[in-house]
């Protein structure tokens, strides 16, 4: 099994390294964010031992050289439509062994857009803004309504025939507010890091697939356009 655990900005050079590894018994699991990843890992390397995953539910935070968690979070993940049958379980069989936290998900491509529907919101926002889970969630804030984010992310989850309703984002709303207010998703880290950020699989995937289907995503082509004067400024 080859997990992929990089930032967005790494995966080409991951693929390149891996690319001697890979035998026709190796099973490929990307736990990179947004919903691209395994695409480009299938383009390289097939579908028939490519699982669609996701993490979450962790809370590091990565600043210089020192990173805490107080949440481990697990692995989500399921069959692709041209993954083999028997993969997901031999890979459920190694988590297992290992120790590692997971759930196998009917519907994994439905997991996958209501992560990327939180890190389109939570993410983009705090980067923006230079903000915490705590700032993002003030009701009434700029910030807080930067949310809207969201609501155009499920548009086009819909459009695109996945299932994501407004409980998901209701659920994802809450799940902000209840995390520790000075906590720092992933991109609001790279801001501190001056590092490259995921807005391509984020704001970008968004917009471009809201083209396709003809619909309006006016905050998310403003996140994309500042967070890219941000990320200039590095």
């Amino acid at each position: 099994l080859v997990i992929l655990a990089t930032k967005a900005t790494g995966l080409d050079r991951a693929l390149d390294t891996m690319e001697r590894l890979v035998g026709p018994r190796t099973a490929i699991a990307s736990l990179l964010n947004g919903i691209t990843s395994e695409e480009r890992v299938a383009e390289r390397f097939g579908w028939e031992r490519t699982v669609l995953s996701v993490a979450q539910g962790m809370d590091a935070v990565f600043i210089g050289s020192e990173m805490t968690y107080a949440h481990p979070g697990e692995i989500r993940f399921g069959a692709a439509p041209g993954t083999d049958p028997g993969v997901v379980d031999d890979v459920a069989d190694l988590y297992g062994r290992a120790g590692i936290p997971y759930v196998v998900e009917a519907d994994i491509r439905r997991r996958m857009w209501v992560k990327l529907m939180l890190n389109v919101g939570i993410n983009q926002t705090c980067m923006a803004f230079g903000g915490s889970y705590g700032t993002a969630s003030e009701p009434g804030s700029e910030q807080n309504r930067c949310f809207v984010a969201m609501r155009e992310a499920l548009a086009v989850a819909r459009a695109e025939g996945v299932d994501v309703t407004e409980a998901d984002l209701a659920q994802m709303a809450d799940l902000i507010a209840g995390i520790e207010p000075d906590g720092l998703p992933s991109m609001a880290q790279d801001r501190i890091n001056r590092k490259p950020t995921e807005v391509e699989e984020f704001a970008g995937t968004i917009i471009r697939l809201a083209e396709k289907h003809g619909i309006l995503v006016p905050t998310n082509r403003w996140l994309y356009g500042r967070i890219h004067e941000i990320e200039a400024s590095f």
